[in-house]
């Protein structure tokens, strides 16, 4: 009998790891999530399918920066401060505007250290 219950154990077992992964990106903007998400990223065949997904993700949401993000990576842009520069000026006016949009919107969104930053900043929200 207990055999037979064998995949069902199974399925609630992928549901509560998936609860868990859902749970963890909801909480603190996904804080918890990323060093789990990164090790992932490594292990050979979820790193594949974990980079599709998060391309297709950012082709949907911003495809100029998508397709600059590509080609950065293409040209090696990501590792040495040189080949960035060089990869930068082989992007278009339009991918170039949009690297330079998510960098500086990237460092201006500081996450605040303690309870008087947080509260200051959920007060800024709700007045916005």
């Amino acid at each position: 009998m207990i055999v037979y219950l064998i995949p069902v154990f199974i399925i609630g077992g992928f549901a509560l790891v998936l609860g868990i992964l859902v749970l963890l990106g909801r909480f603190r903007g996904g804080r918890y999530l990323r060093p789990i998400m990164q090790f992932l990223v490594k292990v050979p065949l979820l790193g594949r399918g974990i980079r599709k997904m998060s391309e297709a993700a950012l082709e949907r949401a911003d495809p100029e920066l998508a397709s600059a993000v590509k080609k950065l990576e293409r040209f090696g842009g990501t590792s040495d401060p040189r080949r960035a520069q060089q990869a930068m000026s082989r992007l278009s006016a339009s991918e170039r505007k949009a690297v330079l949009d998510a960098t500086l919107q990237h460092e201006q969104a500081p996450e605040p250290v303690n309870r008087a930053q947080r509260r200051k900043l959920e007060r800024e929200r709700k007045r916005s």
